[in-house]
């Protein structure tokens, strides 16, 4: 009987996961864009454009096209980056070829463009969050800007949204495109892009403290009793009073912010404390890191 050690199970959920987010993202194409002839960014787009116009399906579009940049992409960026590229794009094709085109009006009125656009943006930006969370990649424009930054000193969000506002725009030679099939591809775009960021930052939302206080000693107990957190106690210098401060930083997570409040005013009403955002904490106790 077969047995899979603990990291082989790891990769192979983080493959079956990075499948069902691609399954998410074809199936905004096929439920809400395309019925609608919404055009999107990236690789996706140019074959929805190319579908819109000729006829010739999506799926071998895109097949086509990132056949061609992962050819580049393993030249410039090496296999590391390509295996799972790879495997998305191979996934992502098979989607978009076997699942069925909803008609128009099954989940979304045809009088609902902007409705459409919006829950399409909505499940594909789920579908990619889920994708990047897993360290995956559906190719397309994400190689692109992948050999862009590598060359030139263009950041990868600015790469891609060049690229993204390009695809979209070039919806307008269409033989029925028009201002507002820009618009709604454009928006489509923007909510994709933020349910992506709301999907992938909304997991790791942590908090860093930095408490003043004169019981830093059994504040730093309490926190570490029950709450379950790492305390770290810096010492400062009051500048204005030239006197000696413990300062207790302390990261958790921003469900837990509450409760350290409460343990704080508890022990002393007068602390001071700052709270601040933190995008990502990696290591015991909060998210693991990853590499491709």
């Amino acid at each position: 009987m077969m047995t899979f050690t603990k990291p082989t199970w790891s990769i192979v959920r983080e493959y079956l996961t990075i499948a069902f987010g691609l399954l998410m993202y074809a199936s905004s194409w096929k439920g809400f864009l395309i019925p609608h002839e919404i055009t999107g960014g990236g690789v996706t787009g140019i074959g929805a454009i190319i579908q819109y116009g000729s006829g010739f399906p999506i799926s071998a579009t895109y097949f086509i096209i990132n056949a061609l940049l992962l050819i580049l992409s393993v030249r410039s960026l090496g296999w590391a980056f390509s295996l799972r590229t790879i495997y998305g794009v191979f996934v992502l094709t098979a989607f978009l070829a076997f699942l069925p085109a909803a008609k128009i009006g099954t989940f979304v009125s045809e009088q609902e463009p902007f409705m459409a656009c919006v829950l399409g943006g909505l499940l594909a930006g789920t579908g990619m969050g889920i994708v990047f969370l897993n360290n995956g990649s559906s190719g397309g424009t994400d190689i692109v800007a992948k050999v862009v930054n590598k060359y030139r000193n263009i950041t990868l969000g600015r790469a891609l949204l060049y690229c993204d506002v390009l695809i979209i725009s070039s919806s307008w030679l269409l033989p029925n495109g028009n201002i507002e099939k820009i618009v709604y591809g454009l928006t489509a775009m923007a909510v994709t892009t933020l349910t992506v960021d709301l999907v992938v930052n909304g997991v790791r939302q942590s908090v860093q403290f930095f408490i003043f206080s004169h019981e830093y000693a059994k504040i730093a107990d309490a926190i570490n009793t029950e709450v379950h957190r790492g305390v770290t106690i810096l010492d400062g210098t009051g500048w204005y009073s030239q006197a000696p401060v413990k300062v207790i930083t302390v990261l958790a997570r921003k469900n837990e912010s509450a409760k350290i409040f409460k343990l704080v005013k508890d022990i002393d009403p007068n602390a001071f404390v700052s709270q601040s955002s933190a995008i990502g904490v990696y290591g015991q106790g909060f998210d693991v890191m990853k590499g491709k």
